[in-house]
């Protein structure tokens, strides 16, 4: 007999007298039986949730992914024809290099905990995975980010770069660069990470960067303007008097394309980063038990406030464009789009739909005023991807540190009562959010230049960063490639090296 029949027994011998010991050891019997049910039932619910999770974050992760063919098909199509096996095949490298080297290296400094505050140092090579903190889910869906952030890159340095340098800046922004970054601000143990409650560096509360505009998209797009910086623009791009002329890409067809198969992975990328779906909030008196908003109710408004960003960037290019140049320009309008992405995903998970709108209107103003300044200075980035990336990046954290809503903080980030919640400035919030966002920009703008800008010097200074001028006229398919992409004649060849003038 175990003692909790034997205490059960005594409860009814004293509480039942005229029970028989027959009948009471059957009612204890069932009664354990019963307790030993319900625990494996906890058991199996408990599994089941994890499955579940895991399965959201795998799914998120495939759609993340989905997102290096957005990347190529944009790439291609926004490169003149005869540089567009190079585009692709860098687009290839950026998901296989990135992926050893973030399997070596990269998952260990981000997230290998226990760590310092800086970097992580545990898991390489994913040893002791998985574990109560991480499962080989998680490190598919980071290894997906990584790669992103190098796609962006490839981007700004098209059409003029050499392949092995491609090589060498993917691997070590993957294995290196890319993860300090996020170690700081996604990792439990980062110094500036909102997880990190107790002895947080940054006003107590680190920084409200959910999915990633400083993270990846700040992180791609500074990286890639030290290398078009460096390098210097394309041959044709600025005549000696610093006038412009427009180096269309070869195919609006793929630069719409890509742009949808990036919107569509932006649901893996925004909604996908709760990592989890099944968690229940509590709110007032609601205890949980039954409640119909959960997690699940945040992961689908973070795709609502996704959608919305893109539709108002997109729809204000449209319009501002039109004023400006007097064409309703299709290349443009994409561009518009993917900055208001960009922006949206820092707050994605914690601002109003509504705000979404004022983010997605913004990021196009940001992105046309940057490009204008491009052409002042005669910065040359095929893609625009420095500043769209980089800029509506940054304008994203901005945007999350005043529209940062105090319910969905408390939410998200799991804050309790006897913990601090700074939400954004236009909320009642007050500025300390606002203030480690900028901070925020700020030492992501130091990092990836200390790191990446002298990469690209030293690249550039040994001669394997840019191509010759021989190369780059006759296409870097034909001279590096073994042949162009598509069915060429001569005089279609020589039309594609033609710059055509546009009025700045």
């Amino acid at each position: 007999m175990t003692n909790q029949t034997s205490t059960c027994l005594d409860i009814l011998s004293g509480s039942v007298g005229n029970l028989s010991t027959m009948g009471a050891t059957y009612v204890c019997d069932n009664l354990e039986y019963m307790k030993t049910q319900l625990i494996d039932v906890s058991h199996e619910l408990i599994d089941g949730r994890h499955a579940i999770d895991n399965t959201f974050l795998l799914f998120s992760s495939y759609l993340v992914f989905s997102m290096q063919l957005g990347f190529a098909m944009l790439c291609a199509g926004s490169v003149r024809a005869k540089n567009t096996m190079n585009i692709m095949l860098t687009n290839v490298l950026d998901a296989t290099a990135g992926g050893i080297f973030y399997y070596l290296f990269g998952f260990a400094f981000a997230y290998g905990t226990p760590s310092n505050g800086f970097i992580g140092k545990q898991f390489f090579g994913l040893t002791d995975l998985p574990n109560q903190h991480f499962d080989y889910s998680n490190f598919l869906y980071q290894w997906a980010f990584a790669i992103a952030a190098a796609g962006i890159t490839s981007g700004s340095i098209a059409e003029r770069t050499q392949f092995v340098s491609y090589l060498i800046y993917s691997s070590f922004l993957t294995g290196f660069v890319y993860p300090v970054v996020s170690h700081w601000f996604w990792s439990s143990d980062g110094w500036a990470s909102p997880s990190k409650t107790s002895d947080n560096l940054l006003f107590g509360s680190g920084v409200v960067d959910f999915a990633g505009s400083g993270v990846v998209h700040m992180v791609g797009g500074i990286a890639g303007f030290w290398g078009a910086f460096i390098e210097g623009p394309r041959i044709g791009r600025f005549d000696q008097r610093g006038r412009g002329f427009m180096l269309r890409g070869h195919s609006a067809t793929l630069v719409v394309l890509g742009t949808f198969l990036l919107w569509f992975g932006w649901y893996g990328f925004n909604p996908g980063s709760f990592n989890t779906i099944t968690g229940t909030y509590m709110s007032g008196s609601d205890s949980g038990s039954g409640s119909f908003i959960g997690q699940w109710s945040a992961v689908g408004r973070t795709a609502v406030t996704t959608t919305l960003a893109g539709c108002s960037a997109a729809l204000t290019t449209l319009f501002s464009k039109k004023m400006l140049s007097g064409h309703w320009n299709v290349t443009d309008v994409c561009n518009g789009l993917l900055g208001g992405f960009a922006a949206i995903t820092a707050g994605c998970s914690v601002v109003e739909p509504w705000a979404a709108i004022i983010c997605g209107v913004v990021a196009a103003w940001v992105l046309i005023g940057l490009n204008k300044l491009a052409e002042i200075f005669e910065y040359d980035d095929p893609l625009e991807a420095a500043q769209l990336h980089g800029g509506c990046g940054a304008w994203g954290l901005i945007f999350t540190g005043l529209f940062a809503n105090e319910s969905y903080v408390i939410q998200v980030y799991n804050r309790g009562k006897d913990i601090d919640v700074e939400y954004g400035l236009f909320m009642g919030g007050g500025g300390k959010l606002l203030g480690a966002q900028i901070i925020q920009i700020l030492v992501i703008v130091g990092w990836v230049s200390a790191t990446m800008g002298p990469l690209f010097f030293m690249l550039n200074k040994i001669g394997l960063l840019r191509i010759t001028s021989e190369e780059e006229l006759a296409g870097m398919d034909r001279t590096s490639h073994g042949g162009f992409a598509y069915v060429y004649n001569d005089q279609e060849s020589k039309n594609d090296q033609l710059p055509l003038p546009v009025q700045l």
